[in-house]
């Protein structure tokens, strides 16, 4: 076995700024922090806007994490924008959606705009300006294509538009100032018809434009979920993003990036929501022992975690997929905003069952905390299409892959450097965005020799036996999933079924094979630092699989020793002051090196300028 020593990940910046920010954002029990639990209950429970928390991460730069870095931001590393929005989210959620609504209305600039226009806009999301992205309307929801906002040629101007219609369930659509606004330049509409408008409302005429109500919503109450409709709105042609008629590609693109940050979202959710859970078992006695002693209790609360640990496994991969495998982000994008954000409902739902009529009421136990973070995390899977358009974005692509299966195709080398979490990612280039992905998918090509190295290692520990079981297992799934979307992959209209269940079954084929990858190419560096116990043997790898491989039917699947050693050291992590996390993010300051201030000292500070990684 290799023991060489390697520098634990608790050297590399993006974990160190992630710890940085969890301290600047104050002591979350203190209820003067503007980030604390009780502000954000109160803010909640009055469905009052999250202004002063806002404000306090304008404060903290946190709008510089939404501009790339060519543009004068601090965006130069998806990893590091993820895991800092997860510690936003982790506190609330709904801080999470209103002030990174300007990341989601911005991004079709940076993928499709104009040197120009992308200068412009980096000067105002400097400025805090809000930006807002304007997709959907009331009749049409997902369906870009039959979207009714219309920009007419001006006739009054040598060059402009006059922008007509409605926008509905916009975030920040009162709020915001600037709005990329998906509008039909085409009469005849179709994939040309459509252009993204960068439109600034303050420079509108009076009467032009209006606000539409704000909806009152289940979770995120606070947050600004409305509209604006425009009647013959003049905006000029140096509004258009890209090329006319080029608005629903952009916007594809634009989606594949935001659609792989939503599982920041439902990380941070599921990070507040274990630890309710764990501190739950912790606290609670049934008859007569410890609720976290109990059999079933235990159950639930390791399949919680392990289901977390995988879902953060792909999230990892994904957002770094940005940065390494962009040609092939259609893919990943889909089955990362499918699986995540489901998984966390079910880890939440299991949550439920474990606190009972405590999970609902408020003032109970964690002043209803659980019960807001069970509303507010429903709404992520609705964000930048739902889950019935992410499987159909994968079905679309089932030729493609299948072909690409047959052939062992796929990026290796990019899937490579998206696994190894040490390694430097290199720049961005939104420009390889693809709207398919023509290779294949890296991840999964990788998958054979992740295996094979996994062998290697079993063959000198047998403490990595089990692992290597599971991960075969895997690969005869992989092959069998590809064999079902062979049978479906002609679809042309409408789409059966089983589609979709092979969809689904490729999605969690992919997250293992994600999670394969991850540890077989970071796991020396991990098992230097303070998750160690995680790595070990290929501990959390078991779990993660062993919950997968049951998800997709496998039988025998189960790994119950493995799962309750990863309760073991998710309790051991919790109850030292450290999220519950493949990665060392430290909760509080008591559990990180202290600077003779009492707070951490990380290699970065959220307002300075951000730091390459460690190579």
């Amino acid at each position: 076995m290799d023991r060489t020593p390697y520098a634990p990940l608790e050297a590399y910046p993006p974990y160190r700024l992630a710890e940085q920010l969890e301290w600047d954002l104050g002591d979350p029990d203190e209820p003067a922090t503007p980030l604390s639990h009780a502000r954000s209950l109160a803010l909640d429970e009055h469905e009052d806007f999250p202004a002063g928390p806002c404000d306090r991460l304008d404060e903290l730069g946190l709008h510089d994490f939404y501009v790339p870095a060519a543009h004068g931001g601090r965006l130069a590393d998806y990893e590091q924008l993820m895991q800092v929005m997860r510690t936003v989210a982790r506190r609330d959620l709904t801080v999470a959606v209103a002030h990174g609504k300007t990341y989601l209305g911005a991004v079709c600039v940076w993928v499709g705009g104009s040197a120009e226009q992308c200068r412009r806009l980096a000067d105002a999301v400097a400025a805090r300006t809000r930006v807002s992205l304007a997709l959907t309307e009331r009749a049409h929801g997902s369906d870009l294509l039959a979207g009714e906002v219309v920009a007419e040629a001006d006739p009054d101007r040598s060059a402009g538009y006059l922008l007509s219609g409605e926008k509905w369930l916009i975030n920040n659509a009162t709020r915001g100032s600037l709005l990329s606004v998906l509008s039909r330049t085409d009469p005849a509409g179709g994939p040309r018809g459509y252009s993204v408008l960068l439109v600034d409302k303050r420079t509108l005429p009076a009467g032009t434009y209006r606000h539409l109500d704000k909806v009152r919503t289940h979770g995120i109450r606070g947050a600004d979920i409305s509209g604006i409709a425009f009647d013959r709105a003049p905006v000029g042609a140096d509004t258009v993003v890209g090329e006319v008629g080029g608005g629903l590609e952009t916007v594809l693109k634009a989606l594949q990036l935001t659609r792989t940050m939503c599982a920041a979202l439902s990380l941070g959710a599921a990070d507040h929501a274990l630890a309710l859970g764990l501190d739950f078992a912790a606290g609670r006695s049934l008859y007569g022992r410890p609720l976290a002693e109990l059999p079933q209790a235990r159950r639930t609360l390791a399949e919680a975690t392990a289901d977390v640990l995988a879902d953060e496994a792909l999230a990892l991969v994904a957002a770094r997929a940005v940065q390494t495998l962009p040609a092939e982000l259609s893919v990943v994008s889909a089955v990362t905003k499918y699986l995540v954000p489901t998984r966390t409902e079910g880890v939440v739902t299991a949550l439920t069952r474990l606190l009972g009529a405590r999970a609902f009421l408020k003032g109970v136990h964690a002043g209803g905390r659980f019960q807001k973070v069970d509303r507010d995390h429903r709404i992520v899977g609705l964000f930048d299409g739902n889950t019935l358009v992410n499987l159909n974005s994968l079905i679309s692509q089932f030729r493609l892959l299948v072909r690409a299966h047959e052939r062992g195709a796929g990026d290796v080398r990019g899937a490579a450097a998206a696994f190894r979490l040490a390694a430097p990612l290199p720049p961005a280039d939104l420009g390889r965005l693809s709207l398919i992905a023509r290779q294949g998918s890296g991840v999964l090509a990788a998958l054979p020799a992740c295996v094979a190295r996994l062998r290697g290692l079993a063959a000198g520990d047998p403490a990595f036996a089990p692992a290597l079981r599971a991960a075969e297992r895997l690969v005869a799934a992989v092959d069998g999933v590809h064999a079902q979307m062979a049978a479906v992959r002609d679809v042309q209209t409408e789409v059966p079924p089983a589609a979709f269940d092979a969809a689904r079954r490729f999605a969690l084929c992919f997250a293992g094979a994600a999670c394969v990858g991850l540890w077989t190419y970071s796991h020396a560096e991990a098992e230097a630092g303070g998750t160690a116990p995680l790595w070990r043997d290929a501990l959390w790898l078991r779990a993660a699989l062993a919950r997968l491989l049951a998800a997709l039917d496998v039988p025998d699947a189960a790994d119950p020793e493995a799962l309750d050693a990863v309760l073991d050291a998710a309790t051991a992590l919790h109850s030292g002051g450290r999220l519950v996390s493949l990665l060392p993010l430290s909760l509080h300051p008591a559990a990180a090196a202290e600077d003779g201030t009492g707070r951490p000292a990380p290699a970065v500070r959220a307002t300075e300028p951000a730091a390459g990684r460690a190579s």
